[in-house]
């Protein structure tokens, strides 16, 4: 029976890793069809959207009958719950480069970052894409060393999301207001991709060691300190 329950962990280790994946080429495609207008491939994005949900929902009905038949306790009821925890913020960065493709879609033919703001967004997706990436590594290595490398990717990613609202303000911001609100929810987008990254990484430490760190802390400010949630 021991053999089962040690069975059943990995596998939701092993969905959970697959969710990370889809995530990863999610945001990768997103950002392709961003910066090229590409509706096809937006409309890949969202229709796959559906395949992340589908792995999260079977996780939590694998995680939940777990709990209700074997019992788990100490390190193994951690990884349950964390796993929990962890597939919802996996699913909410999912939606989120959907949001993005969703944006190309209603946009087109139109771009919709504005050239000023091209090398912004770049940086922002790049730095989510080295996030996911490390996320990936986390759940498969339980390396906390990369724990610094997700932080310090955050802090640099609310400096350039402050910096798109400074843009916004600027006296020579001369673009329209739809592309100020598309502008605004694409930086929120990307900001929170880098938010639910950096949650899993606190998730997969507490795994590890058994210490919680508070969700006050799951933000690390511009200036890398850590700051509260909104």
């Amino acid at each position: 029976m021991r053999k089962v329950f040690q069975a059943e962990l990995h596998q939701v280790g092993e969905e959970l890793i697959q969710i990370a994946t889809l995530v990863r080429e999610a945001l990768a495609k997103s950002k392709e069809a961003l910066f090229d207008a590409d509706i096809q491939l937006a409309e890949e994005v969202i229709s796959n959207d559906a395949r992340i949900d589908f792995l999260q929902n079977d996780l939590d009905e694998r995680s939940i009958d777990i709990l209700a038949l074997q019992s788990p306790v100490a390190s193994d009821l951690r990884m349950i719950v964390g796993a929990l925890r962890m597939s919802a913020s996996l699913e909410r960065m999912g939606d989120l480069a959907r949001h993005l493709a969703q944006l190309v879609r209603l946009r087109y033919p139109q771009q919709v970052i504005p050239e000023s703001l091209v090398p912004t967004f770049t940086r922002m997706i790049d730095l989510d894409l080295q996030i996911v990436e490390r996320v990936i590594s986390v759940l498969q290595t339980r390396d906390l060393s990369l724990a610094d490398d997700i932080y310090a990717l955050k802090g640099e990613i609310n400096t350039l999301h402050q910096s798109v609202f400074e843009a916004l303000a600027a006296p020579d911001w001369d673009s329209s207001v739809p592309t100020a609100v598309d502008v605004t929810l694409c930086s929120r987008y990307l900001e929170r991709i880098g938010d639910h990254g950096v949650s899993v990484t606190r998730k997969v430490a507490y795994l590890v060691t058994g210490d919680w760190v508070p969700a006050s802390a799951d933000r690390p400010t511009g200036h890398g300190h850590i700051g509260t949630d909104a």
